[in-house]
């Protein structure tokens, strides 16, 4: 099997094309919520019911594509969602409609992503997962830094005209939904949970490995207070006031994220996926510890360097150590387990975020935010010594 082959390339350039279209308009909806009427509490409340919303979900679809043994549909059908949500922000200003088109957005995430999660799986080997799944994010990523570098020319050039921007986001948006369909597969085994309703997702537990549960309880308790990036902008905003150098931050913390995705992934292949892991922890600790002193501008970009670096150790690693030991006919529904419980976390810890901001400042969301990072970076070390 090669290592980068036909599938994996295809799934990552279709996620380029989606993250372009998302990230857009991901660092300047916090902007444009607060110009339309929208509090700090409430863009919580915002971010929080929209990755809900999609974690809860890929639950259910990733256990009904492994029912099914079929990944395709939904991939397709998730990212089409994704598409026409962009349009929809533009539209209406209302706060229920704003609520709604965020939602379609994330429930196109939470449809593809533990099925494309579970085919980018099957396309590796436990030895070539991290290195599979870090050019995955890597791709990904450079979508990521390209969105926000459109969405700043953009703005540049037509200041505050941020409708138009949501409608210009639905065309990388459909170019993805489009790629898709080159995509083949074989069905593959079904699970061995058996039909169900939309939470029977969960009983995977009862079956899961020791060694799943004791990751999954670590990758929870670091998401219960691992807050939505909306509030890492908001204090950029707030110390420089600027948009466009928000926005430049939020591009190069993508580009540093983008750059380091496949070689975080080696040297997880290399010196095992739990080491890497742990020392995104620790960088992302040094952030949120630094956040809470209000850094000056250039320092802030210091900070969004190493926060990139703690993203590449992190995000697709994580889904690699999760489905190397989930189960081949479960694999869908693992991650679906795992991402539909971290959504319910981010949902609380988003809510939280906002509510210590009001109240007591943003010094207290990130100092507190880096602490638990700590704590989690403890259990880690003490139940995975010799992953």
């Amino acid at each position: 099997m090669k290592l980068i082959n036909r599938t994996v390339i295809i799934l990552s350039v279709v996620s380029l094309f989606a993250d372009i279209a998302s990230e857009m308009i991901y660092p300047v909806v916090p902007v444009y919520l607060k110009e339309i009427g929208f509090s700090v509490l409430l863009i919580g409340i915002l971010e929080g019911v929209a990755e809900f919303t999609a974690g809860i979900s890929k639950g259910y679809f990733g256990k009904l594509s492994d029912e099914r043994g079929l990944r395709l549909p939904f991939i397709k059908g998730g990212y089409f969602l994704s598409a026409i949500s962009k349009p929809m922000m533009a539209m209406l200003t209302y706060p229920l409609w704003i609520f709604f088109a965020r939602t379609i957005d994330r429930f196109g995430k939470g449809l593809r992503t533990a099925a494309r999660d579970a085919m980018l799986s099957q396309q590796s080997t436990k030895e070539t997962k991290a290195r599979v799944f870090g050019f995955h994010r890597g791709m990904d990523t450079v979508g990521a830094a390209i969105g926000p570098v459109i969405a700043l020319l953009f703005l540049y050039f037509f200041p505050k005209n941020y409708s138009t921007l949501f409608y210009l986001a639905f065309i990388p948006g459909i170019i993805a939904v489009l790629l898709v369909f080159l995509l083949k597969e074989k069905k593959v085994p079904v699970t061995t949970l058996g039909k169900g309703n939309f939470f029977s997702f969960f009983k995977y537990w009862k079956i899961a490995t020791p060694e799943y549960k004791r990751l999954v309880t670590g990758l929870l308790l670091f998401a219960l207070f691992n807050s939505s990036d909306v509030f890492l902008l908001l204090l950029t905003k707030q110390v420089t006031g600027s948009d466009t150098t928000t926005i430049a931050a939020y591009i190069f913390y993508n580009l540093v994220y983008a750059a380091a995705s496949y070689p975080s992934g080696s040297l997880a292949d290399r010196f095992g996926i739990k080491n890497v892991f742990i020392a995104g922890l620790v960088l992302f600790a040094i952030v949120y510890g630094g956040f809470a002193f209000h850094p000056s501008t250039p320092v802030i970009f210091i900070f969004f360097f190493i926060y990139g670096l703690y993203a590449a150790a992190t995000e697709g690693i994580s889904k690699a150590w999760i489905t190397n030991i989930a189960h081949d006919a479960n694999t869908a529904t693992a991650v679906g387990f795992y991402t539909s419980c971290q959504s319910i976390c981010s949902l609380l810890a988003s809510i939280i975020a906002g509510l210590i901001w009001s109240r007591l400042g943003s010094a207290y969301t990130f100092g507190i935010t880096a602490i638990v990072a700590l704590v989690v970076l403890i259990y880690f070390l003490l139940n995975f010594r010799k992953y």
